[in-house]
Parts: C-alpha cells; sequence; structure tokens
C-alpha cells in the first residue's frame, strides 16, 4: 500500500466521527461563554447594554464595526473600556470580536435558515443604481438543489443533489429527470444537522459550453460515487470524488458523455459531498476550470499536497486535455491539472471576460469567508492559515500538525474579507442590459445571510458594498439570461424555487 493509500485507509477509519465533531463544534457555545464571562456583566447578555457599558448590536460602534476595529478596541481598550490584551490571548479577543460582529449582522451559527419561509418581495426594490422586481420562476424543488444554467431558449438546466439533471420549461414546469444523465444520490451518511444532509454521490454545477449554440455540449461535475473501489472503501463503505462530464441533450436524453476531469480512485474519500466545491467556469482560450474543495480524509489532510486532487482548483482544455503551460505540468508528482490550491470550501467560480481573470468565492470555518482572485500555481492558505477560527475558538494553524512551514508572503490574501462569515455561496460578475449600472460588479449570494450583496472593485480593492436583498432564503446558486436578468436559486426544506430578478 503506498503512503496515500495508507493514509486513507487510517482516515477512513475515524471519517464516521466527522460529522459528529461537526456537530459539537459547530456551535456558538464554544463564542458565547468567553463574552459572558468577560463582556456581559458592562455590555448585557444580549448585547444591548447595561449601566456599565454601552449596547453593541443596534448602534453604530464609535471605533468601527469591523472585526479588526471591534478586536483592536477589545486589546487595548477605548472609552473607559480596560484593555484585555494582557488577559486574553489573540484568538480569544477575535472570538470576542467574531461573536459581537456575528451578533450585530444577525447571523446565527445554529440556525441556517433551512426552514425560515420564504417571502418573496411583491413590490418593487429600490436600490442605490437600478429600480427591480423579484418574479417567480419555479417552485416545489428539491429542499437541497445546487446549481441553474439559464439555456438560449427560455429553459433553465437545474441539477439536484440527491436526484439529477432535470429542465424547468418556462412556465416554470419540471421535467422528469433526463434518461441517460448521471444521477445523485438521496441517502444520508452520518447525522442531518439544522435541516442539512450530509451526502455522498451528489450532482453539483451544471454549465453550457461558452459556444453552446454550435456545439450543443453541457458541462456537469458531480460526486462520482463507488464501493470497495479504493483503500478507504474496502471496509464496504462507499466513497466517492469529483467528476466532471460534458453531454447534449437530444430528443429528451442526455447523450454522447464524454469524461472531461476525474481523480485517480485512490483519492475518493468517505468524506461528505458538502465539502466538495463543484463549480464550473469556461474562459476566453478553450479552458475549463473546475473546484474541488476539501473532499480530503479530513480538512487538512493534503490540502497543501500538490498530488492530491483535494482544496484545489483544476484546468483543463474543454475536451478533457491538459494544457501544457498549467503551472504544475512539469512539476514531479503534482497533478498536472492544477492551477490554484490551499482552498477550503469554494462555493462560486466565475471568469471574468473582461479582464480575464478568474475568481472564486470561499466559505472560511468561523469567520474567514473570501473573495479571491485565481492566479495560476498560488496557494490560497488553508488549512495553514485563515482571517476566520476553528469552530472551537482556536487558531486556523494545522502546518503543526502536517510538519509544514510556509512564508506568509508565500501565501495569496483574499480580496475581499467576509467576517463574520455570511455563508457565501455563487456569484456573477455581471454582464447584461437588464442592469447596466451593475456592469462588472460581483453578484455574490449567501446561504445562513440569506442575503444577495452587489460588490464593486476597483484596482483590486472592494470600494462598496450594497445589500440588494436581505432575509429572503438561502442562496444556492447565481446565474444569467443572455438578456441580463439575475436568477437566484433558493434552498429551502419546504421547496426549493427559482427567482429572477428584472426591470421589466
Amino acid at each position: 500500500m503506498n503512503r496515500t493509500g495508507r493514509r486513507l485507509a487510517i482516515w477512513g477509519l475515524i471519517i464516521g466521527l466527522n460529522v459528529l465533531v461537526f456537530l459539537i463544534i459547530f456551535s456558538p457555545g464554544q463564542f458565547g461563554p468567553l463574552y459572558e464571562e468577560k463582556c456581559s456583566n458592562c455590555h448585557g447578555k444580549d448585547l444591548t447594554g447595561a449601566p456599565l457599558g454601552p449596547p453593541l448590536v443596534g448602534v453604530n460602534l464609535q471605533h468601527g464595526d469591523t472585526v479588526e476595529a471591534i478586536s483592536r478596541v477589545i486589546a487595548s481598550g477605548a472609552s473607559g473600556m480596560p484593555a484585555f490584551a494582557e488577559t486574553l490571548d489573540e484568538a480569544e479577543i477575535q472570538s470576542l470580536a467574531i461573536y459581537v460582529a456575528e451578533q450585530r449582522a444577525g447571523f446565527s451559527q445554529i440556525d441556517l435558515k433551512i426552514s425560515t419561509p420564504l417571502v418573496i418581495p411583491d413590490k418593487w426594490i429600490e436600490s442605490e443604481l437600478h429600480e427591480f422586481r423579484v418574479e417567480p420562476v419555479a417552485t416545489g424543488l428539491d429542499p437541497l438543489p445546487f446549481s441553474i444554467a439559464p439555456m438560449p431558449d427560455g429553459r433553465i438546466l437545474l441539477t439536484e443533489r440527491g436526484k439529477g439533471l432535470s429542465i424547468l420549461s418556462q412556465d416554470g414546469t419540471q421535467s422528469a429527470l433526463l434518461p441517460g444523465a448521471p444521477t445523485g444520490f438521496d441517502d444520508a451518511i452520518g447525522i442531518s444537522f439544522s435541516g442539512l444532509k450530509f451526502g455522498l454521490g451528489w450532482m453539483m454545477d451544471v454549465a453550457l459550453h461558452p459556444d453552446y449554440a454550435e456545439n450543443g455540449w453541457i458541462y456537469l461535475q458531480y460526486g462520482d460515487r463507488c464501493s470497495r473501489c479504493n483503500e478507504a472503501s474496502k471496509n464496504g463503505k462507499d466513497v466517492a470524488m469529483n467528476k466532471l462530464v460534458r453531454g447534449r441533450i437530444k430528443d429528451g436524453r442526455w447523450v454522447d458523455q464524454q469524461t472531461i476531469w476525474q481523480s485517480d480512485k485512490e483519492f475518493y474519500t468517505q468524506t461528505t459531498d458538502m465539502s466538495a466545491g463543484g463549480r464550473i467556469a469556461f474562459d476566453d482560450d478553450g479552458h475549463v476550470f473546475i473546484s474541488v474543495g476539501f473532499k480530503a480524509p479530513s480538512n487538512y489532510i493534503g490540502i497543501q499536497d500538490l498530488s492530491t486532487p483535494w482544496g484545489k482548483t483544476h484546468r483543463v482544455l474543454d475536451d478533457g486535455r491538459v494544457p501544457p503551460d498549467n503551472p504544475f505540468a512539469n512539476t514531479p508528482k503534482a497533478l498536472d491539472s492544477i492551477w490554484t490550491f490551499g482552498h477550503r470550501s469554494p462555493q462560486g467560480l466565475e471568469f471574468n471576460k473582461q479582464t480575464g481573470e478568474l475568481w472564486s468565492t470561499e466559505m472560511g470555518p468561523r469567520g474567514g469567508d473570501e473573495v479571491n482572485l485565481l492566479l495560476p500555481g498560488r496557494n490560497y492558505g488553508w488549512p495553514l492559515t485563515s482571517k476566520g477560527l476553528n469552530y472551537d475558538g482556536s487558531p486556523v494553524a494545522y502546518g503543526t500538525q502536517l510538519g509544514l512551514s510556509v512564508d506568509a508572503l508565500d501565501i495569496e490574501q483574499p480580496v475581499i474579507d467576509l467576517t463574520p462569515s455570511p455563508a457565501v455561496s455563487s456569484f456573477i460578475i455581471y454582464e447584461g442590459d437588464a442592469f447596466p449600472k451593475w456592469r462588472q460588479n460581483l453578484i455574490v449570494g449567501s446561504l445562513k445571510a440569506t442575503t444577495l450583496y452587489r460588490m464593486v472593485l476597483k484596482d483590486g480593492v472592494l470600494i462598496h458594498r450594497e445589500i440588494l436583498l436581505g432575509e429572503l432564503g438561502r442562496i444556492r446558486d447565481v446565474d444569467l439570461d443572455t438578456e441580463g436578468n439575475i436568477y437566484l436559486l433558493l434552498e429551502h426544506a419546504k421547496g426549493s424555487q427559482v427567482v429572477r430578478l428584472t426591470t421589466d
């Protein structure tokens, strides 16, 4: 058994505990007690103030409301508040700052808004630059959808994680699953949490080839699941790994399927596909990119290892060949498809046709959600560092366990740090006619925050952020039609929906 096989076998024995550990640590109880002990006497248990101190929610904070600003005040003191730098360590100070910022934003680590009623606005929305309305397109979809892809004829391709690929007609009617296409597995593994199901072998992203009108190619990423196909599955438990295929739809069937990217089966794991990433993007030079999250046997094993596919963005030609100019194409033992590495949980992947840049959104742990510019060969830091903390309040610094030491200058920093975490999801770089004043803006969805953001960058720096829609629902995917209307895929326990933002 090779080294990778041994690691997979060892971690395969404990992978069943991952979900239980997740449930234990994925709780505000790790941060809340510290606040109650150190801060509640002055600021109140609910942060609304007390005789000794002002409120921390519902008001503007005098010294700034970012996690960095709040941390600075906690450490150094201000306006009669004592300094805590000598009694709390850096991680404890950051924990308090993240907790305060979460409470200010209304984010909860337990209520993931899976069952919060979906209320679609029935009036015109006046944003800063455009007036628009939200129009229902399709309702009653599976509770766990993943992706939409508007087609030129007005129909919409839809993937549902435990089901498969279907088509929404212009009136919102959903077809049966397309015969011949890969299908997902809807059985849960481990324990479900707050309405979320941990699954293996899920359907992921669907995307049209840029020249779809001419070639008809549709690309589909999914969790390829198998049993007793490697060391990790010799105990009879299934394993899975991201796989990219393409096919066409003819006479209502999925045909002509070709495999575009697939890892060796030694890298298939029992880790839930909730951490699989799974997005697709095309550039203008015939390449297709896919994101693969921490599908490793743990959330840090192999992410920094160039011989594994986990925690990477991969680039291949649209027919599956590996470009000779990939950054690690000539690196011994490295997978030649790797474009970037050091990723935790990538949720969105988009190519900016105007600038030629590849961008991604990525979930951190407690804090540390990111918007990243993906540069070839660059290391994005996980699990060596993060602007967030582990759910138990400890710093993200797994380099010690891995025996790795990397200079901070060798790690690409996020263009936008989203702390506290809104649970960032999919996004688009807007190009269209429906909202001309939003061109080149990022339209970014979120899950826990149930908010749609507009983000404006200038020279690689965030200069403005607007909430376009708040308290809408868990936004799993964002996409555009040919007229520039924006589509949102809303995930909900009692039936997911597709809605459209339009100026008509």
